[in-house]
C-alpha cells in the first residue's frame, strides 16, 4: 500500500455492513454525504458480529457501525449513526431547534416503532416455516396502521419533517419491502408519493444497491437462522469472555 493510500484510508470512515433495512440507511446516509467510508462487511448468518474486533466497536453485537478515522470516533446503533454522520457532513439535521426536534422524534418514531415492528412482521413472514396467524395478523396490522400514520403525516408536507432528512433516511428501507411483507403502497397516495420521489435519488440508488451482489443465505440456511435467533445471554457472555481473552497481554483496555 502506497502512502498516499494509507493517508486516503486515514480519513476514511469504516463502514461495517450488511444489505438489510438496517444497514442500508447507513449506506444511503454515507451516499447523500458524499463522505468517504470503507465498506467492511459482517455477514450475519456466519457470526461475524461476534467476533472480537467488532465488539470493540459495537456491544451489541449489531450492525452497522462506522468507526471515523479522521476524528478517532466510533458509533453503532443506526440512529446514533445518522445523528454524527448529519452532524459531520453539516446536512439532513437541521441546527435551529424547532426543526432539529421535528427530525429527531421522526427518527426515534422509525426507531421505536417502524423498524421494530417491520422486522417482527419480516421474521414471521420470511424465516419460520410454521404457521403463526396470531403474529402475522398483529404485526401486519402494526406495519400497516404505521404506514397509515405516515401516510398521514405527508398530506401537507413532501418528507416526514419537512424537508428531505435522516428522518425519511431512516424510514425509507423499512417500506421497501411492502410487498413482501403483504402490503400495498397504492392505497396511500401521499407514502407512494415519498417513496417514489426517494427511491429515484441517485444516492438512495447507490445506498440501497450496496451488497446487493453478495452471496446471502440468511432465509434459507438452517445454520444462519440458528445464528441469528438462537441468540440469549450465553452468546452475549461468550462473545464478551472472547473480546477479553483478546485484550490479554496487549496494552488496550477495554471501551
Amino acid at each position: 500500500m502506497s502512502v498516499l493510500d494509507r493517508l486516503i484510508l486515514q480519513d476514511m470512515i469504516d463502514f461495517y455492513y450488511w444489505p438489510t433495512p438496517n444497514g442500508r440507511k447507513i449506506a444511503i446516509m454515507l451516499e447523500e454525504c458524499g463522505l468517504a467510508y470503507n465498506t467492511i462487511p459482517v455477514s450475519i448468518g456466519e457470526g461475524d458480529q461476534f467476533a472480537s474486533d467488532f465488539l470493540k466497536i459495537a456491544p451489541n453485537n449489531r450492525m452497522p457501525a462506522i468507526v471515523d478515522h479522521e476524528s478517532g470516533i466510533s458509533v453503532f446503533d443506526g440512529g446514533a449513526i445518522l445523528m454524527y454522520l448529519a452532524e459531520k457532513a453539516g446536512k439532513l439535521l437541521p441546527q435551529e431547534q424547532s426543526a432539529r426536534y421535528e427530525v429527531l422524534q421522526w427518527l426515534f418514531w422509525q426507531a421505536s416503532g417502524l423498524g421494530p415492528m417491520a422486522g417482527q412482521l419480516s421474521h414471521f413472514v420470511s424465516y419460520t416455516s410454521e404457521e403463526h396467524p396470531y403474529a402475522l395478523q398483529r404485526y401486519g396490522n402494526e406495519y400497516d396502521r404505521l404506514l397509515a400514520v405516515m401516510e398521514v403525516r405527508l398530506r401537507d408536507r413532501g418528507f416526514l419533517a419537512g424537508e428531505y432528512s435522516i428522518a425519511d433516511i431512516a424510514s425509507f428501507p423499512w417500506v421497501m419491502s411492502y410487498r413482501r411483507l403483504g402490503n400495498d403502497l397504492d392505497k396511500f397516495e401521499n407514502l407512494r408519493r415519498w417513496f417514489d420521489t426517494i427511491k429515484n435519488r441517485p444516492a438512495v440508488r447507490r445506498g440501497v444497491e450496496l451488497g446487493d451482489d453478495w452471496k446471502r443465505d440468511e432465509r434459507r440456511s438452517a445454520a444462519a437462522k440458528a445464528m441469528l435467533f438462537g441468540q440469549n445471554s450465553k452468546t452475549v457472555f461468550d462473545a464478551a469472555d472472547g473480546y477479553f481473552e483478546s485484550l490479554v497481554g496487549s496494552d488496550e483496555k477495554p471501551k
